[in-house]
């Protein structure tokens, strides 16, 4: 099968500080917001979705707060497969237009995701139509794992990669991608903003901590929960957890769009202000690998807002 998503640009990470960029220290960017669908989701949704409909699936449902739903709608376009994407009342019009140009049916259900995907799963119990998970299929971390094998051909490897961590779909396909490629030492940066801190919490707890609620600009990171595999994967290699403020993801995603040309939103701003602000948690790394895992649940004019928002 020809996959859904493109090899993307793996390049010199620009306008960092200086301290970043001294005594041989390097740090790259994965380009993933330049994907068709506008973020790294389409590299295991469109696994998935590819495998489901070798297998026969007359339909796919998915829940979304706006990128996998996206992805999964441009997936069943590709593959001319009936979608059906729920989202939460916090995906922004402009998103759901977006999916529905697609082709797929957008139904909003809830005030956040998990109440979204509980309605999407009571669809697919009454339908022929198959469940597409936002992040919680090893699909979907075995097509996200793709990354880390473009970053090891294209070079250099990395000892330490930077990334979003929502519901951990992403994080886990970066572990799977580490282990097969030989980089069983090096370190995740799991990042999440301060109001969606769910693996953090987990590590610090010991055990799955699910959030009483979820409060945050970065919407795309708004699972009140990790998924089970990707906690598992904070006891089997070197991860270590950040949490960043809403204003340091904004400003990040300011900061990209200057430095990189590429609009992006928060929840992809939260990894990219790792490196801008030069965290104390990149300190022991030499050559650092920040994933620009994209997302299209933003505009000029939603940039605009997030910004005079948090005076930035």
């Amino acid at each position: 099968m020809t996959p859904l998503h493109l090899v993307t640009p793996y390049l010199p990470h620009r306008g960092l500080p200086q301290s970043l960029t001294t005594d041989g220290r390097r740090v790259f960017v994965k380009m993933d917001s330049g994907q068709p669908t506008g973020s790294f989701k389409i590299r295991g949704i469109g696994r998935l979705c590819q495998q489901l409909r070798a297998e026969g699936a007359a339909g796919f449902v998915c829940s979304s707060g706006g990128n996998a739903g996206y992805a999964a709608a441009y997936a069943g376009q590709a593959l001319g497969v009936p979608v059906t994407v729920v989202v939460p009342s916090t995906t922004p019009a402009f998103m759901r237009d977006r999916i529905a140009s697609l082709g797929a049916e957008v139904i909003v259900e809830g005030d956040v995701w998990d109440e979204a995907d509980a309605l999407a799963r009571q669809l697919v119990a009454k339908s022929a139509a198959e469940y597409v998970s936002p992040f919680d299929h090893p699909l979907l971390w075995d097509g996200h794992a793709g990354l880390i094998d473009e970053i090891a051909a294209q070079g250099p490897a990395p000892d330490a990669v930077v990334v979003a961590v929502g519901g951990g779909g992403l994080m886990c396909g970066i572990a799977e991608g580490l282990e097969r490629n030989g980089l069983t030492q090096t370190a995740i940066l799991a990042v999440e903003t301060e109001g969606a801190s769910c693996l953090a919490q987990s590590m610090a707890a010991g055990e799955l901590v699910t959030l009483g609620r979820i409060d945050t600009i970065a919407s795309s990171l708004g699972a009140r929960r990790v998924a089970d595999a990707a906690f598992a994967w904070t006891g089997r290699r070197p991860v270590v957890p950040v949490v960043v403020s809403d204003a340091d993801a904004v400003r990040a995603c300011a900061r990209f769009a200057d430095d990189h040309l590429a609009l992006v939103e928060p929840a992809c701003g939260a990894a990219l202000s790792v490196a801008y602000d030069a965290h104390p948690a990149l300190e022991p790394y030499r050559t650092i690998a920040v994933i620009a895992c994209g997302g299209v649940v933003v505009s000029l004019e939603k940039l605009a807002a997030w910004r005079a928002q948090f005076g930035v």
